[in-house]
């Protein structure tokens, strides 16, 4: 985020799971889960469900009357890591036996090898002509017909903070690479964030079966279930890319947001749709969203969020929202309200219209942080996102909806989309200084959206307990930056 002449910088992030968020901080956001629901104009925006399927409560991970893995794994140490990474393998094969059809040419053959190595061990096996130590990975190797992964790390690390099935996950994700392969709809041309992008939403679609309960070795349940499953997808994101990464744009894997919008592709359209990726399509996704830092954006520090922030955010949001009045900012977290309980850090009250922010808190929730904190990601945007969504309130107030069922939730997260979107070019506040969002705040933002859901949240902070639809709604906002459209899709 940038202030008027003052700099962004955001430091690289690793792209491994074995740098990952804890699961603690995935399951004990700050925001109360809503129950139910009123009926959206679809069931695809209907809050109480994911991407058409019911929100539910339930066990994920391994059936307890899962078949026995089947099949070798070259190198394999017998471990437990190992088991469940051929378990998946058997079950991503399983899926496209029954689900490869045009345009993937030709017919289905399993990938003919399937190995594991240990990156910890220096003197692990070479595989695929790449020496692997310290390398926590999984990949498939064209030239050998060959699926491996890190049983060292990767996989003992994913199994602990993501679970079972987020493993089933990645090696559907690589799955997907050889099914690109097969079905020639790749080629020595197509750029890596399509063919990343293709094998995203492959991943997305296989996960979809399994929480549809027709995978006979994984089960997944639509809530925290799947908000790990995703968890795992935003780590393995791209760092923010400098000047210095143009080519990554095309050569990378994609930002959170980009990886995150072809898993739900796959989990809401199928096969088809991942199979049309393409570049043209990956650029209207991205709505124009900065990518890189500028130059001046990589030498100086985080906006600071004090005072003058907020109440600039406040000016411009408003703006955005065409509310006057505005309403105001008071920083007294001793104020009350009649109407609803306070949601610190940043409280609406609909019967004074007035925003109260606990500054010490917001500050903490905008502190720069990331994978060696074991979060995420997290920086300005994820406070900023946050307040967005109380002036998002303000406008919802003012048109007489309800503020505190589930609609209101993911109405809030949409309108939040909205502003955020259109604050990428400058915008200058009434009282003076201008803020621009700039590469890695969206990144920010869906984090906080699947960590805690407070940008996603009623007047009362509750939420709806599927992180999938919280980032939906606020992507749906971003990509049809419309007020009108929030209030449609959210009534």
């Amino acid at each position: 985020m940038m202030l008027g002449h003052r700099t962004s910088r955001f430091a690289a992030v690793a792209t491994a799971l074995l740098a990952a968020v804890t699961a603690a901080a995935l399951v004990s956001g700050c925001s109360k889960p809503l129950e139910g629901g009123g009926q959206g104009k679809s069931s695809l925006f209907n809050p109480a469900n994911v991407g058409g399927l019911p929100v539910v409560d339930g066990p994920s991970g391994v059936r307890p009357d899962a078949p026995e893995p089947d099949g070798e794994v070259l190198n394999s140490d017998g471990s437990e890591a190992d088991r469940l990474g051929l378990l998946s393998v058997n079950d991503v094969v399983e899926f496209w036996e029954q689900h490869y059809t045009e345009p993937l040419k030709g017919s289905f053959e399993p990938v003919a090898k399937i190995a594991s190595y240990d990156s910890t061990d220096p003197l692990g096996p070479s595989i695929c002509g790449q020496d692997l130590f310290r390398s926590p990975n999984a990949f498939f190797c064209p030239r050998a017909d060959l699926i491996a992964w890190d049983r060292g790390s990767l996989v003992p690390t994913g199994i602990e903070f993501f679970g079972d099935v987020s493993i089933a996950a990645v090696l559907a994700h690589e799955y997907g690479h050889a099914v690109q392969a097969m079905g020639d709809i790749v080629d020595r041309s197509t750029p890596v964030i399509v063919r990343e992008q293709q094998a995203d939403c492959f991943a997305g679609n296989y996960i979809r079966w399994i929480a549809e309960g027709k995978s006979p070795r994984f089960e997944l349940n639509t809530s925290d279930g799947l908000n790990r499953v995703l968890a795992a997808v935003i780590t393995i994101r791209d760092p923010i890319l400098t000047p210095e990464d143009q080519e990554m744009v095309e050569e990378g894997h994609g930002t959170a947001l980009d990886r995150i919008a072809a898993f739900q592709t796959g989990f809401i359209d199928g096969i088809q749709a991942c199979a049309a990726i393409d570049l043209a399509q990956i650029e209207a996704s991205r709505a124009d969203l900065p990518l890189i830092l500028d130059d001046d954006q990589t030498q100086g520090g985080e906006a600071p969020i004090n005072e003058q922030l907020v109440k600039m955010v406040g000016e411009i949001v408003s703006g955005i929202y065409g509310l006057d009045p505005a309403p105001a900012i008071t920083f007294d977290a001793t104020a009350g309200c009649p109407d609803v309980k306070a949601t610190p850090p940043a409280s609406y009250c609909p019967s004074s219209n007035t925003i109260t922010v606990d500054l010490p808190g917001l500050q903490a929730l905008g502190a720069k942080a990331g994978n060696k904190e074991r979060v995420l990601v997290q920086g300005d945007n994820t406070a900023i996102s946050v307040l967005t969504s109380r002036i998002a309130l303000a406008l919802e107030n003012k048109r007489g909806v309800n503020l505190t069922d589930a609609e209101a939730a993911v109405r809030t997260a949409c309108l939040t989309g909205v502003a955020q979107r259109k604050m990428v070019e400058p915008i200058k506040a009434p009282n003076g200084g201008d803020l621009v969002l700039t590469a890695g705040d969206f990144d920010e933002a869906v984090a906080g959206l699947l960590n805690n859901g407070m940008a996603s949240s009623g007047v009362d902070g509750n939420t709806v307990p599927a992180g999938f639809t919280r980032i939906m709604a606020y992507r749906s906002g971003i990509i049809d930056p419309d007020i009108d459209g929030c209030f449609s899709r959210f009534p």
